[in-house]
């Protein structure tokens, strides 16, 4: 008996200890454990697999997904980070800049503002194609000179009064429509996602006017255009009381785990701990300083379990970046299956 459950934790269960982690490696292939049929199986697979929205709003999304490795896991995570395209300024011509920031570190912040426009409306730019048209580029105007406020205080040094137009936001940038662009998209659909980014700062005298290109591409290529600001995973944990815990030990087991995780409870004029939301606990292990608590607690990750989180930059919302991550992923996998096809059998 102790054996079979040996081996379920170890098929189930990444292990926390006190000086390293157990059973980290997927061992459920085909005839790694007698007695259990490891095959792949799809009504198996469709049976235990599933997705469950935790949380949604305008820019960030968790949501469980369980029953699946941690290779596909990952592909969606890389997917998101790197595959899913948006549009982002790659090109910038500079007609006048007085400013002290560098042409070259202007237009790499200019790049790194992200865009809010739909990419699925888009085509990629051609290699090679100096002029880019409605199709495949959206077109943005800088243009901010900086002056002195003539109704500022004669005494005041705050440069809010002394000088206009001294900051240059994201706000100061302006949509040019490319031929029927202002026909496709109502105003105030294309614009930077924040308007209060800022670019520069100036002086009276000094001028930033330029004309910005932006184009459809991936983060593979460049980080400007990764859609996300953060998409990480990790395993569902999954705490164990191994003995009960009662009075002034339950109070110091809480205290040993993020709040929320383990919760004190009255029962028959006693404290006695239980875990209530192991979810919330991001396993900082201080429970394994405490030499009496360390021994009647168990500390594991469910294996098939993978909590989701995914924080849109706000160019798309995060469950569209999610459904087009999915996309992307049947796309790699009808190309192989494409490929294997291809491939003469003797």
């Amino acid at each position: 008996m102790a054996a079979a459950q040996a081996v379920q934790e170890m098929r189930t269960r990444v292990v926390l200890g006190e000086f390293g982690v157990r059973n980290v490696h997927t061992t459920d292939f085909p005839g790694n454990y007698a007695g259990y049929d490891d095959a792949w199986d799809q009504d198996r697979f469709e049976k235990n697999f599933r997705v469950d929205v935790v949380h949604l709003d305008e820019n960030s999304l968790e949501f469980d997904m369980v029953g699946i490795d941690a290779a596909i896991a990952n592909a969606f995570r890389r997917i998101l980070l790197a595959e899913v395209p948006t549009m982002a300024v790659e090109k910038v011509l500079v007609y006048n800049n007085t400013s002290i920031v560098q042409d070259e570190i202007l237009a790499h912040r200019l790049g790194l503002i992200p865009i809010h426009a739909d990419p699925r409306l888009f085509e990629y730019r051609n290699q090679g194609d100096e002029e880019g048209t409605e199709i495949d580029t959206l077109q943005f105007r800088l243009q901010v000179r900086c002056t002195r406020n003539p109704h500022a205080a004669k005494d005041s040094s705050d440069p809010n009064e002394l000088y206009v137009n001294h900051k240059v936001y994201t706000r100061h940038m302006t949509w040019v429509p490319l031929g029927n662009q202002a026909d496709l998209f109502p105003e105030g659909a294309i614009r930077p996602v924040h308007d209060d980014i800022l670019i520069a700062q100036l002086r009276p005298g000094q001028e930033i006017d330029l004309l910005m290109h932006c184009v459809k591409g991936i983060g593979k290529d460049h980080a400007k255009f990764s859609p996300v600001a953060t998409a990480s995973y990790r395993l569902l944990p999954d705490i164990t009381l191994l003995e009960p815990v009662e009075g002034e030990a339950a109070e110091e087991l809480s205290r040993c785990f993020s709040p929320g995780v383990i919760e004190v409870q009255e029962v028959q004029g006693k404290k006695v701990a239980r875990v209530a939301n192991p979810r919330l606990d991001t396993f900082s292990r201080e429970v394994f300083r405490n030499e009496k608590l360390k021994k009647v607690v168990r500390l594991a990750r469910v294996r098939d379990h993978y909590i989701f989180s995914v924080e849109s930059t706000g160019v798309l919302p995060p469950d569209v970046l999610v459904s087009e991550a999915i996309k992307v992923l049947m796309g790699k996998c009808r190309r192989f299956l494409d490929e294997l096809d291809a491939v003469p059998m003797d």
